[in-house]
């Protein structure tokens, strides 16, 4: 149970609902074959052939639900190479659905279809590892969680109050880079909708994700000046030795604030060990508590990044955004986790959460005001390395879940208005409060 509630309530399942959950066990061999098929499709990322070829499979499996099915194009984006230029990037079309826009009740279900896995990844084809786990390349985060809601869905709409909910489902190619394109849409559909599901795996005894950090990935690109590193090497100002010291004051603020952490990935530059590198692109990720902490962290970069700049022949130039905001586990989210606990009760499972440092596309939907669950999907772990797993019975109990959870929604038990209003409430809340802060440092 949550904080806000002090008595989970019980619900039953009628007759027609059990029908409906019925229906999703003869569905499990399908299901696993599916799986497998999916998983064997590199869709990394940045693999826009292979992310074309994963999006057929999933636009031809969701054409079984009504509605209308589209590929919106995202923006593009922007990346810094390791030259140090600032490239234009394009991602692949989402896959969205739109179900029965016009109903009082809107609920929007999210997902994404690329992976962790770049094409040239020795992490490619799945690998039964016992009669209830299945290892292999995204079959937990997240095509595994796709099926998941795919089948909710198909079962859902045989429910006797189907026509009581509209829903949305967006699928995106970015989710695993940050959204940087599926962004807008994201938001658009968490302003208009009551509640959202995201299908990310649950841990694999089933624990789910309840608050979240929030997240920035940032890039520096500091330049020195080039120079024979034995007979001028006084001349030259490395760029590498620079980006070491700023690593190490970066690093250094781990544990200065509660919550806050400067992860520091990648660095690239250099050439010959005889030159004194004039260039180097660094990479990092940061992660806070709450929205307050991003003005700190900023201040803290550009502190660093100004020190650079005062030194004589080095320049640094920062890029980058905060690219989701903290989900807090605020009522309006501690709300439809209850449902979930109820759902999860009555199919006879023990739903527990715990906060995360890790981020999703609910993060996304809580900043447009969209209370939210974001584990929806199957129970798995190792997630983004080789020994990632999924448990296959999974497939069917968390799209019981799913479908259970949307025919309450459907029947008024669980009233997706009132979370809708709390977290109307909780923004309006958090908006004056910045207003009144900046109002203050005006």
């Amino acid at each position: 149970m949550s904080k806000f509630t002090t008595e989970l309530t019980k619900i039953s399942i009628t007759d027609q609902e059990r029908k409906c959950l019925e229906y999703i066990d003869t569905q499990e061999a399908g299901l696993v074959e599916q799986l497998i098929l999916w998983s064997h499709v590199n869709s990394g990322s940045q693999n826009r052939v292979g992310l074309r070829e994963m999006r057929g499979l999933i636009v031809e499996a969701f054409s079984q639900l009504p509605g209308i099915l589209t590929e919106p194009e995202l923006g593009k984006g922007e990346y810094v190479a390791n030259s140090g230029e600032v490239l234009a990037v394009e991602y692949e079309p989402a896959i969205l659905l739109s179900v029965r826009p016009e109903a009082e009740v809107q609920v929007v279900l999210t997902g994404h279809y690329d992976t962790v896995f770049p094409k040239d990844s020795d992490f490619q084809t799945t690998d039964q590892i016992d009669a209830d786990t299945l290892g292999g390349p995204g079959v937990a985060d997240m095509k595994g969680g796709i099926l998941v809601m795919l089948n909710a869905l198909l079962a859902f709409e045989k429910s006797k109050n189907f026509e009581k909910i509209g829903y949305s489902v967006l699928l995106s190619p970015d989710e695993e880079i940050g959204s940087p394109g599926s962004a807008p849409l994201l938001a658009e559909l968490g302003r208009k909708s009551h509640i959202g599901l995201t299908y990310e795996p649950s841990l694999s005894d089933g624990s789910m994700a309840g608050a979240r950090k929030g997240s920035g990935n940032f890039t520096l690109c500091i330049r020195g000046r080039a120079a024979h590193a034995g007979r001028e090497h006084h001349l030259g100002r490395n760029a590498i030795v620079a980006m070491a010291r700023f690593a190490v004051a970066l690093d250094g603020l781990n544990g200065v604030r509660e919550g806050v952490t400067f992860n520091l990935a990648k660095i690239d530059g250099g050439g010959a060990v005889n030159i004194v590198p004039d260039l180097a692109v660094g990479r990092f990720n940061v992660r806070m508590l709450v929205e307050e902490d991003q003005d700190w962290i900023r201040a803290q970069i550009e502190a660093l990044v100004v020190d650079i700049n005062t030194q004589d022949g080095l320049s640094a130039e920062l890029t980058g955004r905060f690219t989701r905001p903290p989900k807090p586990m605020a009522p309006a989210n501690a709300l439809v986790f209850d449902w979930v606990k109820q759902a999860g009760t009555a199919l006879g499972m023990e739903i527990k959460w715990k906060p995360s440092g890790g981020v999703c596309e609910g993060n996304n939907l809580w900043a447009s005001g969209c209370p939210n669950v974001d584990t929806l999907g199957v129970r798995g772990g190792e997630i983004h390395s080789d020994r990632e797993f999924m448990k296959l019975s999974s497939l069917v109990e968390r799209a019981k879940l799913s479908t259970l959870i949307l025919m309450k929604i459907a029947s008024g038990e669980f009233d997706a208005k009132q979370a809708k209003t709390l977290a109307q409430g909780k923004m309006a809340q958090e908006k004056l409060k910045q207003e009144g802060a900046d109002h203050a440092h005006s």
